[in-house]
């Protein structure tokens, strides 16, 4: 039977998720004008076009009692195991001191604590009038005074993407579909790819993140809200445009897009690992081919990750109490089936003994 998915949003998801692998591992490179271009370029609008797609995903979302548990089974869980095992991890095998366990997300697990509380506020923005609108001033307005707590700073700093997504509908992303949308988004990027070489005259990487408040950054307050407020349309036109230029047909790649979340959560322990062996210096002053080395790898993790043999196996770390549940469900239904195949047996037998009867 065809999937009834849409490929256009499992191939956006993937691509996204391999940026995330790309960006993480591109910091394992020593400084150099290029990488720090690239990896400002890509933070304008990778993140915020991840956050955008989780919000158009979450439009579903309720407060019923069965999506509270999904929300707690695939998000709360998953934070807590993987925000100690990640952390372990770089205490034993990195050497590094990490405090605020849980109460802090630790890299990468900011993701998930700021999944968890924009499912929580997708059913109060979602039908609002002027619910844009408001996220923005939120946003402008939690540089002020958001701080680390389950990286609220970011939950709220990153919120428009989050309510454009729950407010996008196909009938308006179908307008990203079109050729002039296409070319559009290309000259699109190329502005973005200007603005971004020179990111430390107007803002700064640490601006990028939505993670800093406004004193920490050394700036006046109406500097700050400006500058914040031109990042949200750089990141909301570069969100258009990456999605105007995703593919929309259906293959190998496609398939991998139910499986981010797999990449997500594992990448880490190799980014992390190559980085205590010493990865960045390999390549001394070669810079492009450090670049290049470091991309085409990240690539092959994130789809070494995503593929269905091994994201299976990892996906029951990843959702531990959803395997339990689906084995349950599994036992339930090969029991169904035998009780529905032992009474279609005893239906026939009463059926041959009457037979005999009458004979």
């Amino acid at each position: 039977m065809a999937s009834s998915r849409d490929p256009w949003f499992d191939n956006a998801k993937m691509a996204l998720v391999t940026l995330v692998v790309v960006g993480h591992a591109w910091v394992l490179l020593p400084d150099s004008a290029t990488n720090d271009h690239l990896y400002d370029f890509l933070y304008a609008w990778h993140m915020p076009a991840f956050v955008f797609l989780t919000g158009y995903l979450s439009q579903r979302w309720t407060y019923t009692r069965a999506r509270m548990w999904q929300l707690v089974r695939t998000v709360a869980v998953p934070y807590v195991l993987f925000e100690a095992v990640i952390a372990m991890f770089r205490i034993h095998v990195g050497g590094e001191e990490l405090e605020n366990l849980w109460r802090d997300p630790h890299w990468p697990m900011w993701y998930l604590s700021a999944l968890f509380f924009w499912r929580l506020l997708t059913p109060v923005f979602k039908n609002m009038w002027g619910g844009v609108g408001l996220a923005v001033v939120i946003s402008l307005v939690a540089g002020l005074y958001a701080g680390d707590t389950l990286d609220v700073a970011r939950v709220l700093g990153l919120l428009p993407f989050f309510v454009l997504g729950l407010k996008a509908t196909p009938e308006r992303l179908e307008l990203l579909r079109s050729r002039a949308a296409q070319v559009a988004a290309a000259g699109t990027l190329v502005g973005i790819w200007f603005l971004t070489s020179r990111t430390d005259d107007w803002a700064g990487t640490e601006w990028l993140y939505y993670r800093a408040r406004y004193e920490e950054l050394d700036v006046s307050d109406g500097q700050a809200f400006l500058t914040r407020a031109a990042l949200l349309v750089l990141g909301t036109l570069g969100t258009w445009a990456f999605l105007a230029l995703v593919p929309r047909v259906r293959g190998w790649f496609t398939q991998m897009g139910a499986y981010t979340l797999v990449v997500y959560l594992f990448h880490g322990f190799v980014v992390k690992g190559l980085g205590y062996a010493g990865y960045g210096e390999l390549f001394g002053d070669r810079v492009l081919l450090g670049l290049a080395v470091t991309t085409l790898g990240s690539v092959v993790v994130a789809l070494m990750l995503a593929s269905p043999p091994v994201a299976r196996v990892l996906q029951h770390a990843v959702d531990p109490l959803g395997w339990g549940e689906r084995r349950v469900k599994d036992a339930m239904e090969v029991s169904e089936a035998t009780k529905q195949a032992d009474e279609l047996a005893a239906r026939i037998e009463n059926h041959v003994r009457r037979e005999t009867v009458r004979t």
